[in-house]
């Protein structure tokens, strides 16, 4: 082995060399002109930042071996991903930004430990901690690269407790657009809807990043006469033509919301260090709709009649909110470690306003009198003033983390993170029903170490016999100002003993205090609610209060995690998980639970009732429950893959695997074997249109190569490898064939006019290395596409062309062969050149244009001084305008055979490589799925109690607690039109009743729901993708699409009032169109 940084350069140089010789667009078909050594890469050593160490290179035997970095952003850890998207399938996910799409992997990036975690999931941006996920939650997918969900112990690397999953989102080196969003949706059975409006503007260049968005959405209201629903006993007059109440409560609230959004982001090469910034505003309206007065009338003989009234002014509660949020970041490498240092702070401002009920006495006393009939009329306004309830509140929160490595082991690098931070939060409640301000404040100071600790290793050869092992151990303490000292620890295991299985074991004990609002907030009366009481088996209304419990304890957590998590080597793109996890509690806080005879006697001074029993009152701020046991299994089942490539991916028009492209070729048949080249292979002119997929070690080096320069020292390393060359250092010793005359032509294109090298230009180069596609080059699966994406079908060497292609390829191909083949061809072929390189949209000329490949092709066309030359462009134009070549670029005639042979004038494999990039053109698909089966459910109220089975009706919850829960996530896409299926199902349930006399059981039955989006760049869809269409996607919904509800009945067959399918859910099927455009 070598170590040695003048071996670095020469490397790079042979990959270099290998990596421009296999680009598609000038590949060489002939095996007799790879002459690029074979090299594989090795799983990386190092993380995704700082500066690298040297590689460590093998001299030895045929190859070289090297050891490089990952790609940028990505993150190097132990466990390995749960879940993993490229740009394909990010698009084929049909989203319109991060927050949708996080929202729609809800299912690998929930936490399975139970606990929460605070809603959110850890999220990073090219590795990085930020400090709020406001920064990037606007942004369209199309600025992402890749995607990764990591399990919860990572996010102890980055200074969060372990009851979150973290996301890694990659972004894009260069990204611009403005978008403009509309949205419009609403049930099917009508009754409200909901609009929003979207704009937003993105710019990622230079190592920076801007974002500014403004949304506007309103929701009108829902009432439950549009539902139909029931009334509940004694809310409805006993007065024919007094007001129906349901026409005056709310199902869905009358909302409007505003928010405004600004990002910034800056990494400074030079220095390594990177700075964000955010600030955002909101304002959130709200009005709710509590029906109307009632009065009890009773006149002197005795009778009595129940009467609503005050239509005029039905009871509301408005709201009203006004939020400014502002966060930050700062990371910096120190030494071997990065520094990261983040806030978050905000101040809001909430008003709660409650109509009074009227003063009835008046009437009471008239009808009473006999001056007014009981069914008399009675006044149609009722304005009584309103109380208001106001919250103030005042978060600040840092966190600073240093992470690298401590020491060196045989196993690999011991790797620490030791994390710092404070969080300031002030509650200020007040309420003029009860004139008790509240003013609260909590400072929470905590620290903490995390370490990972390699025992064996497979990549670093240390005792590999037996997989790689790693420990991780944390350690932590918070100080809160209100409850003292709190700790956490935690210890796992993680088990590699091959490549694509990961086992995992861990211990996590933490204390817990209660959420300041939990403490805190104001206590509010909601009057007339309907409550289903399972004591007497009957829905009532009753007064409900809500609002903060300051006698809460703080809560001690044990949990036990087993994981598997296996890449299924007989089925290509698919992950299979399995967790087990164990929770024990103590000191439980929960909100207040469903009414039984347990939960009454446990509480009784939060339950009133009346003279005959019947439920008045209900206190439902939280409780502490004394302790609380659940063990839980849960399976995953994720792949993805693509249908119809090996038909189109691997040449023009598709056609059946196996048969000819376009419209030619034997149907069913082989392919024919490619004819032998007549003449010797060209030099670098003559490569340019021959177009056929490089070899398996071309390949190779070209992967290894852009791995290597996409890196975060890419730029160095390109820069070197150019100093290297430019001293005139022999690399052919190190790495046989590389050609040092043909990398000085290269380097030419990279001068400025006083012959120096520009280093806006060799970035310019490296962008368009890393925004490649590397499923573009065809040929095999080792480094590139798997097979049918973007590979030749099996069976087809090379996946040889066959005819001209389909769609806005295909009309590229002609376009551009329209140009050349003229007259005046190369005076067109410069102006289109002149347009390119001034970043003009030439796609009017040509359809399926990709800028991004006509860097490498124009390059190409480029004599030694940088120019472009003529000759090059009349042999360019000498094989596409051959006789041959226009017959094969129109593709065969009807019954005729095959395509053309390789190197023809036909255009080439996979794509229309002269001016555009070769796309994948079969269908991306997903499929993802997840069971749960809850194994133990317990809850101990208090000591001295029997344990309450949540599983077996004991549930405290108002649906109880099905044992069974699943969900599935699958969509396809491709040719501009997608379409996306989730579904959710939850398993039957029941709760039990007291035994009492008018008490029942309650059966919920199981509840399966889907909804469906499709999608469409419309552009992509009729072929012109220009103009208005170009980047317009439509999208449509239809969220339950089969109208399912949940049925719930008592043990003689009834639905309680509380039950009722539409008050549960008044919405059910709901449709939406979004219009998105971005330009």
């Amino acid at each position: 082995m070598i170590r040695n940084p003048l071996f670095r350069p020469a490397l790079l140089a042979g990959v270099g060399f290998a990596a421009l010789t296999a680009q598609p667009a000038f590949a060489s078909e002939n095996a007799n002109e790879n002459n690029a050594p074979q090299q594989t890469v090795q799983e990386p050593v190092s993380a995704q930042t700082g500066a690298p160490d040297d590689e460590v290179i093998d001299t030895g035997g045929a190859g070289i071996v090297v050891r490089a970095q990952r790609l940028r952003g990505q993150l190097d850890v132990e466990q390995a991903p749960l879940l993993e998207l490229a740009e394909a399938d990010i698009a084929a996910e049909g989203v319109t930004s991060v927050a949708d799409l996080i929202t729609q992997i809800t299912a690998q990036t929930g936490s399975s430990r139970g606990r929460g975690g605070g809603g959110q999931p850890v999220i990073l941006i090219n590795g990085i901690r930020v400090g709020s996920f406001r920064e990037f939650a606007n942004y369209p997918p199309e600025a992402l690269a890749r995607v990764e969900v990591f399990p919860e112990e990572v996010a102890q690397r980055f200074g969060f407790p372990p009851d979150r999953r973290v996301i890694n989102l990659v972004l894009k080196e260069n990204y611009r657009n403005t978008e403009v969003e509309f949205e419009f949706e609403g049930p099917s059975r009508g009754g409200f809807h909901r609009r929003e409006q979207e704009v937003g503007f993105l710019q990622i260049a230079d190592g920076a990043r801007i974002n500014a968005n403004f949304t506007a959405q309103d929701t009108s209201f829902l009432t439950e006469d549009e539902r139909d629903i029931i009334q509940t006993p004694g809310s409805v007059s006993d007065v024919a033509g007094d007001p129906a109440q349901a026409q005056f409560r709310s199902l869905v609230a009358d909302s409007r919301s505003l928010d405004g959004n600004l990002s910034w982001a800056k990494a400074i090469i030079d220095s390594g260090i990177s700075l964000s910034a955010n600030a955002s505003y909101e304002r959130n309206d709200r009005r709710t709709l509590q029906g109307l007065n009632t009065v009890l009338l009773t006149n002197a003989n005795g009778d009595s009649a129940l009467r609503v009234f005050g239509e005029d002014n039905p009871l509301e509660v408005r709201t009203s909110e006004d939020a400014f949020r502002a966060s930050g970041s700062l990371t910096k490498p120190i030494n071997a470690f990065r520094l990261t240092s983040t806030f978050d702070a905000g101040y809001s401002e909430n008003t709660q306003e409650f109509d009074r009920r009227l003063d009835t006495s008046g009437l009471q006393a008239d009808a009473l009198a006999g001056t007014l009939a009981i069914d008399g009329t009675l006044p149609t306004s009722a304005e009584a003033g309103f109380d208001t309830a106001r919250t103030r509140s005042t978060n600040a929160t840092t966190l600073t983390t240093l992470q690298g490595p401590l020491a060196n082991l045989p196993g690999g690098e011991v790797l620490a993170t030791f994390d710092v931070g404070y969080d300031w939060t002030n509650l200020k409640t007040s309420d003029t029903r009860n004139n008790l301000p509240v003013d609260l404040t909590r400072g929470d100071l905590s620290t903490g170490v995390n370490l990972v600790v390699p025992i064996t290793s497979r990549r670093n050869g240390f005792a590999d016999a037996l997989g790689s092992f790693t420990l991780n151990a944390q350690l932590g303490l918070n100080r809160l100002s209100d409850f003292g000292t709190l700790g956490d620890y935690t210890v796992g295991l993680n088990w590699s003993p091959f490549d694509n299985l990961d086992l995992s074991v861990n211990y996590i004990e933490r204390e817990v205090a209660p959420g300041l609002r939990t403490l805190g907030d104001p206590e509010v009366e909601f009057l007339n609610t309907p409550v289903f009481d399972f004591v007497n088996g009957e829905t009532v209304l009753a007064t409900v209060v809500t609002g903060g419990n300051p006698n809460l304890l703080a809560e001690t957590q044990r949990d036990w995690k087993f994981a598997v998590n296996w890449e299924l080597p007989f089925w290509e793109g698919t992950r299979f998980g399995v967790e087990y996890i164990r929770n024990r509690s103590d000191d439980v806080t929960r909100g207040f639970p469903t009414i039984t005879s347990e939960i009454e006697a446990a509480f009784p001074d939060r339950i009133r009732r009346d003279a005959d029993g019947r439920l008045t009152f209900i206190d439902r701020r939280a409780v502490t429950f004394a302790e609380e046991r659940a063990e839980r299994i849960n399976f995953s089942l994720n792949f993805r893959g693509s249908i119809g490539a090996g038909e189109q991916g691997g040449r023009f028009g598709g056609g059946r695997p196996g048969g000819g492209g376009g419209g030619g070729g034997r149907p069913g048949g082989e392919a024919p074997a490619p004819a032998e080249p007549t003449t010797a292979p060209a030099e670098a002119p003559a490569t340019l249109a021959r177009g056929g997929p490089p070899s398996e070690e071309q390949r190779a080096a070209f992967m290894q190569f852009r791995e290597r320069i996409c890196a975060d020292d890419g730029m160095e390393v390109l820069m070197r490898l150019i100093e290297a060359v430019e001293n005139g250092e022999d690399l052919s010793s190190i790495v046989p064939g590389f050609d040092a005359q043909r990398f000085q032509r290269l380097l030419a294109q990279a001068r400025d006019e006083n012959g120096n090298i520009d280093p806006e230009r060799v970035a310019a180069f490296r962008t368009r290395i890393c925004s490649f596609d590397p499923a573009t080059m065809g040929g095999g699966r080792r480094g590139g596409a798997p097979d049918g994406e973007g590979a030749p079908p099996s069976g087809r060497p090379g996946g040889a062309p066959g005819g001209r292609p389909a769609g806005p390829m295909g009309e590229g191909f002609a376009a551009f062969r329209a140009i050349a083949c003229g007259e005046d061809g190369e005076a067109r072929i410069r102006a289109l050149i002149a347009r390119i390189d001034a970043g003009e949209d030439v796609s009017d000329e040509l359809p399926g244009f990709d800028p991004n490949m006509a860097g490498f092709i124009l390059d190409r066309l480029r004599g030694d001084d940088g120019q472009i030359s003529a000759e090059r462009i009349a042999g360019m134009r000498a094989r596409f305008c051959s006789s041959e070549g226009g017959q094969q670029a129109g593709g065969a005639q009807d019954g005729g055979q095959g395509g053309p042979p390789q190197g023809a004038g036909g255009p080439p494999a996979g794509g229309f490589n002269p001016l555009a990039q070769r796309s994948f053109r079969g269908f991306r698909y997903f499929v993802s799925l997840n069971h749960t089966i809850e194994l133990e459910n317990e809850i101990l109220i208090a000591p001295g109690l029997a344990p309450i089975n949540q599983l077996d009706g004991q549930g405290t919850g108002a649906f109880g607690f099905p044992r069974h829960s699943s969900r599935l996530e699958a969509g396809i896409f491709g040719a501009g039109v997608g379409m996306r299926l989730s579904g959710r199902y939850t398993g039957e349930t029941r709760l039990a009743g007291s035994g009492l006399p008018g008490s029942s059981d309650l059966f919920f039955g199981d509840l399966a729901t889907f909804d469906i989006r499709i999608f469409t760049e419309v552009g992509q869809l009729v072929g012109k993708n220009e103009g208005a269409l170009k980047n317009l996607r439509i999208s449509l919904r239809a969220d339950n699409l089969f109208d399912a509800q949940r049925r719930v009945t008592d043990q003689n067959g009834d639905t309680p009032l509380n039950y009722q399918p539409l008050l549960i859910d008044p919405v059910g099927r709901y449709l939406g169109l979004d219009i998105r455009k971005l330009f």
